[in-house]
């Protein structure tokens, strides 16, 4: 580093007329951590942004639903049966019992997306932790978990779902569960998978060698490789819980009426199709649109993290 120059440092390439120094800022040659690059190329992924805003002022609406001024979502009104969009004082019309669907469709996003997070982030916690047990100690622990998982794979997720939510009974709770329940296997798998390829490299051998404890080994090493890809898979789930949830609500195994719940709103306004078609379509819209955001959002954060130096 040249004093003269202050924080800068004096750098000589090669040209065809010589060495010639340039001087850069010291900052420009810190070597960026993964992380940072991974942040940094999902705020250049447009669609990844678009995506992101769309579910951030999704969920600020539904949390400050009390506050906005919105009419009761309960309260019916025969006089103002199946209004039609952009009728006065109701910006996306009526349902079939004259209640605002605009105040429905933000309150419903409350349990919609209620049930498509708080199953994944259960199934992430208990799977996560039965892949990196599996996937670390090996050996008999390993194929007695695999195989345990291995048959539920036998059953499609939403069959599964159906299954075990029936057996349970209706309601938000048992939906929660058989949801939770469908999704430790894939996610126990992942993890494996990950934390296999992951104990058996280098620096893991290197930290045993150092006489690092198990729980070190898998606290620093392990969970810092796995976290990344299987909360990218985790994400995609998210948007399968809903459309799942949606679906047993649809079917009657999940919130009963007069709940405002997207799959549910779907199953009152069903009878109402031909009536007002737009506003029978705007809870599956609401579904469509948070299930692709989900998404669009886990292709952006794979395509960021595949990062190579």
């Amino acid at each position: 580093m040249d004093p003269a120059n202050g924080n800068k440092v004096s750098i000589a390439f090669e040209s065809a007329h010589g060495a010639r120094p340039v001087d850069l800022p010291v900052g420009d040659l810190r070597v960026r951590s993964y992380w940072q690059s991974v942040w940094q190329r999902v705020l250049r992924d447009p669609v990844t942004l678009a995506c992101a805003l769309i579910l951030i002022a999704m969920i600020a609406a539904v949390v400050l639903a009390p506050w906005l001024g919105l009419p009761d979502p309960y309260q019916s009104d025969s006089s103002d049966r199946l209004l039609p969009v952009g009728s006065p004082g109701h910006p996306l019309g009526t349902d079939e019992l004259g209640r605002d669907m605009l105040s429905r469709l933000i309150y419903g996003g409350r349990l919609s997306l209620a049930m498509g997070i708080i199953p994944v982030v259960n199934a992430l916690l208990i799977g996560g932790a039965l892949g990196v047990i599996a996937g670390f100690v090996g050996g008999r622990l390993n194929m007695l978990i695999m195989r345990v998982t291995d048959v539920f794979y036998a059953f499609p997720s939403i069959l599964l779902a159906v299954a075990i939510a029936g057996s349970l009974g209706a309601g938000v709770t048992n939906t929660l569960l058989a949801i939770t329940i469908v999704f430790i296997p894939p996610l126990t798998r992942v993890t494996e998978s990950v934390t296999t390829q992951i104990r058996a490299m280098d620096f893991v051998e290197a930290a045993r060698a150092s006489g690092a404890s198990t729980f070190a080994i898998i606290r620093t090493h392990i969970l810092g490789n796995v976290l990344g890809p299987v909360f990218v898979y985790a994400t995609v789930l998210v948007s399968v819980s809903i459309v799942i949830a949606a679906g047993l609500s649809f079917l009657g195994l999940g919130a009963s009426p007069p709940e405002a719940e997207w799959g549910l709103m779907l199953n009152t306004l069903r009878q109402s199709i031909y009536l007002a078609p737009l506003i029978s379509l705007l809870p599956g819209c609401m579904i469509f649109v948070v299930s692709m955001c989900f998404n669009l959002i886990s292709d952006g954060l794979r395509s960021a993290m595949d990062v190579r130096f």
